[in-house]
């Protein structure tokens, strides 16, 4: 495990890092140096072929709660932070990595609040695995501050435009239930697991075959944000599938044909 403090990470469970928040006394919220270490923290997981799934927690039972107004409230405008430089490609964002799409899977697990600057960090992973009493929401609706960290291009991408609308407008609070309903949660969990339920759901992806996930993965989201039509979509899915057919498609179908996965079993799944 390594610790700087704002941002630990820790490797002990073979192939998933664990990116913890830990700023428990400002809830988690991201100040310019948090916001570069977790992007760097992020960078180190792309860039380590051992990692194969991120695990997003925050500390001491709040997942986010958003950008350190604190340090907003003291900002030289005449001077910008590092993290509040114009959108160049994947370059460091307000709230770190917010202008990343991860290359590999990423899970947040949530307790407490996920809500301003919070939610759109959250808005980064795959999967939001949530809390039965975490909430949700644009609470910087009340103070002025905008959604600058994809907010309102991711959101709308997962849970509609009309939800995503309702939710940035009035800034409401959006309880685990109502999330799932929505889709902006993918599980709810009792309260106090949902980091340990993130990392046996990445342990899960781990057991499948990774070029094959990691493809078509990276497929829903060239649809979702890049495609510029059905067509061009299409056939992005298909060049990118079609090269994983002879390295794991093939051997994957003579072990299903020699009676491995029968009857929607998950077992014996890795190459």
């Amino acid at each position: 495990m390594t610790n700087v403090h704002q941002i630990t990470t820790d490797s002990s469970e073979e192939g998933i890092l664990v990116i913890t928040i830990n700023r428990p006394q400002r809830k988690n919220a991201v100040d310019s140096l948090t916001a570069e270490l977790l992007y760097h923290a992020i960078l180190g997981f792309e860039d380590d072929p051992k990692q194969k799934v991120c695990v997003l927690v925050g500390a001491g039972g709040t997942f986010c709660a958003g950008a350190d107004l604190h340090g907003v409230a003291q900002a030289n405008h005449d001077k910008p932070a590092a993290n509040l430089q114009p959108v160049d490609g994947r370059n460091l964002g307000p709230m770190g990595p917010s202008r990343m799409m991860v290359k590999k899977p990423v899970i947040c697990a949530v307790s407490g609040y996920a809500v301003a600057g919070g939610l759109e960090l959250s808005l980064l992973a795959d999967m939001r695995v949530v809390e039965e009493d975490a909430v949700f929401g644009v609470f910087c609706r009340r103070w002025g501050v905008p959604l600058i960290d994809g907010g309102t291009v991711r959101l709308q991408a997962i849970v509609g435009l009309g939800r995503a609308l309702d939710m940035i407008l009035t800034g409401r609070p959006v309880g685990a239930q109502e999330a799932l309903a929505m889709g902006l949660a993918s599980r709810v969990v009792p309260k106090g697991e949902s980091l340990k339920e993130a990392i046996t759901l990445a342990k899960q992806l781990i057991a499948f075959p990774e070029l094959c996930l990691n493809t078509d993965r990276q497929s829903c989201y060239y649809s979702a944000y890049d495609a510029s039509s059905f067509d061009d979509a299409m056939k992005q899915e298909f060049n990118t599938g079609q090269k994983v057919i002879s390295k794991e498609a093939i051997a994957g179908a003579a072990r299903f044909s020699g009676g491995s996965g029968r009857h929607g079993k998950f077992d014996n799944s890795k190459m």
